[in-house]
């Protein structure tokens, strides 16, 4: 397995990943998660190296190993967008591909849009209608996630996602302020402007992303995929999600 490396950007030290040759393939990482979790376990970055790609992880700012900040203004996705390309800088790839899942794939979307040349395709995985429409009131997840006692949290998205944060090891103040700023929705028109092919994976179980079709219709090359039986969380290492993602890579190869 590759070497967890490091970079900076906007004052932040960010772990990274870089593993294999061929056309590259950016990963970002989902809501409480990290590369590890959200990539190599699963087995994304076997599976695409094994189909002749180089493949980025980034440690989103306040998750894994990268530094964390309690400042919600940190987390707004602009932010973490540049990082993402701060990243291809700092290893001297022009154009990648751009993969990312749930909250990775709204920092995607807004990589797209500041910094266009940069990205060949998109794959959105785990937001569908969600991008534009928002994804519900995760109010009660940030007081979950700061909550003294896990034992006395009643709802069960904010108890799965504090069990989540956990079980990563993660700093729970520095989700709390990331989930404040970090789900800032983008208008339809915003969308129309995401000119590159983009695929849009969601699971028909996922009861967080929003309608596939939706964003799909909306994104002037897009094309849905509904991964079957599955929710937000089992998404991510389906395997029919894996084989479609290398279709669509090799649809759509960088000149």
């Amino acid at each position: 397995m590759s070497q967890t490396r490091f970079f900076e950007n906007s004052g932040f030290r960010l772990a990274y990943q870089d593993v294999g040759k061929g056309a590259a393939v950016l990963l970002i990482h989902g809501f409480a998660s990290n590369m590890q979790v959200n990539w190599i376990a699963p087995g994304w970055v076997a599976s695409l190296k094994d189909a002749g790609h180089r493949v980025v992880t980034i440690d989103n700012r306040g998750h894994g190993a990268s530094a964390v900040s309690h400042d919600p203004e940190a987390y707004r996705p602009e932010h973490m967008a540049d990082d993402a390309a701060a990243l291809l800088d700092h290893l001297g790839i022009e154009q990648a591909h751009v993969f990312g899942y749930s909250m990775g794939a709204r920092i995607a979307a807004f990589l797209a849009l500041r910094h266009p040349h940069r990205v060949a395709t998109l794959i959105f995985g785990g937001l569908g209608a969600g991008m534009v429409d928002g994804v519900g009131d995760w109010s009660k997840i940030a007081a979950a996630l700061i909550a003294r006692d896990p034992e006395e949290i009643a709802d069960p998205l904010a108890r799965r996602f504090r069990d989540f944060a956990e079980a990563t090891r993660s700093d729970r103040r520095a989700l709390a302020a990331c989930i404040e700023t970090s789900r800032e929705e983008l208008s339809e028109d915003e969308i129309r402007w995401i000119t590159q092919p983009a695929l849009v994976a969601v699971g028909t179980k996922d009861d967080i992303a929003g309608d596939p079709e939706t964003l799909a219709g909306l994104l002037p090359r897009g094309t849905s995929f509904a991964i079957e039986g599955r929710d937000h969380m089992l998404s991510v290492g389906d395997r029919s999600f894996k084989q479609r993602v290398i279709e669509f890579l090799a649809e759509h190869p960088i000149s």
